[in-house]
């Protein structure tokens, strides 16, 4: 199954980490090729984002559905293909450094099926390492951002 995963460390404590990344509203606008999304409930959304698929641009749209929230270092999802045959899973990690630093992991997963999946898995298989990179590092921005705000 195609996959990425990033760490980053960046200084700020795990516990406003965990204060953002617990609301799927914070942080669902930073998918790389966001349009939009729909929270349905606490546990689940509908989000929408444009792929580029070789030469053309796709839109997207997946159900996701938090498994696990553990308090203060993990939110575990699964993702289904409302438009499109794909499933898959995720997760966000925050370790403890030290009190004010913490260390990041974001990691995703998915799978065509069907009659277009050789095409879509080999799209996913190359765009999913920099899509879970680019959304750790946003994460991180706005962490970042947000504490020197404060």
């Amino acid at each position: 199954m195609p996959s990425g995963q990033h760490e980053i460390n960046i200084g700020i404590p795990i516990e406003s980490v965990w204060e953002f990344v617990k609301d799927m509203d914070h942080w669902a606008p930073l998918l790389p090729g966001y349009i939009s999304h729909e929270k349905i409930s606490e546990k689940m959304s509908n989000w929408t984002f444009k792929e580029t698929i070789g030469f053309m641009k796709k839109k997207i749209s997946l159900q996701v559905t938090i498994k696990e929230w553990k308090e203060p270092t993990k939110v575990t999802f699964v993702l289904k293909g409302i438009n499109e045959n794909l499933t898959g899973n995720g997760y966000f990690l925050a370790e403890a450094i030290s009190s004010n630093e913490t260390k990041m992991t974001g990691f995703l997963e998915m799978e065509a099926h069907g009659a277009m999946a050789p095409v879509m898995n080999g799209v996913l298989k190359n765009n999913l390492p920099k899509t879970g990179q680019e959304l750790t590092e946003a994460i991180a921005r706005k962490l970042t951002g947000k504490m020197q705000n404060d």
